[in-house]
């Protein structure tokens, strides 16, 4: 029986390579807002002779999420993994210029989201299962006001997850990727020579071999 993977944030970046480095071996759920992203990584995953589940949505929809995660227990029971790379990264910007549009975006997708992901895939994930999350501390870093406080609460909020399954499951991991040419990176660092830094997939196939995946 395949097992089922679900992927928050797979329309780009690492998310889009987990999900297609995890493919054959794993039935794709690839949650995403963009439409056209989520169609190429199917495209791709076909190509390998895998097939993937598109749910464009994004995750801060609480209902969308609640009905999403319904409908994977009804179909197929449990799923072995969740890989959480969804992310907001706000621009840079001093602590006193922060807008409320963007604090409100970042707290939203990097943490409140956080809050009720963990709820609806944790009776999915079980005793077996296994959930990774991506950490860049940014925390207390001059001009990552949006960010490094956001993403710095999100990766807390999944360590007292971790710490709280020590002796049952599911086991949660917390990652820390090398920096790769992404479109969040290239956010924060617009002229940098991208040239030297490795490929979201070749950092997506690193990490899953270090845990055996």
């Amino acid at each position: 029986m395949t097992q089922i993977a679900l992927i928050t944030g797979a329309s780009r970046g690492l998310g889009f390579a987990l999900a297609e480095a995890l493919a054959p071996k794993y039935h794709i759920i690839a949650v995403g807002r963009t439409v056209g992203a989520l169609e190429e990584l199917d495209d791709r995953i076909k190509a390998k002779g895998g097939d993937a589940t598109l749910a464009p949505m994004d995750i801060c929809n609480r209902d969308a999420m609640a009905h999403l995660c319904r409908s994977i227990h009804d179909r197929w029971g449990v799923i072995a993994l969740w890989a959480h790379t969804a992310i907001h990264t706000a621009a840079l910007t001093p602590v006193p210029h922060l807008d409320q549009k963007g604090w409100e975006k970042s707290v939203a997708t990097n943490v409140t989201a956080m809050g009720h992901m963990i709820p609806f895939v944790d009776p999915l994930l079980g005793d077996a299962g296994t959930a990774l999350f991506f950490d860049d501390p940014k925390g207390g870093e001059q001009y990552y006001g949006y960010y490094g406080s956001t993403k710095a609460a999100q990766i807390a909020l999944a360590r007292s997850w971790q710490a709280e399954n020590q002796k049952i499951g599911p086991k949660v991991h917390i990652l820390q990727p090398n920096p790769m040419p992404t479109h969040s990176r290239a956010r924060f660092y617009p002229g940098e020579d991208r040239s030297a830094l490795p490929s979201t997939m070749d950092e997506a196939q690193r990490l899953l071999a270090d845990l055996n995946l």
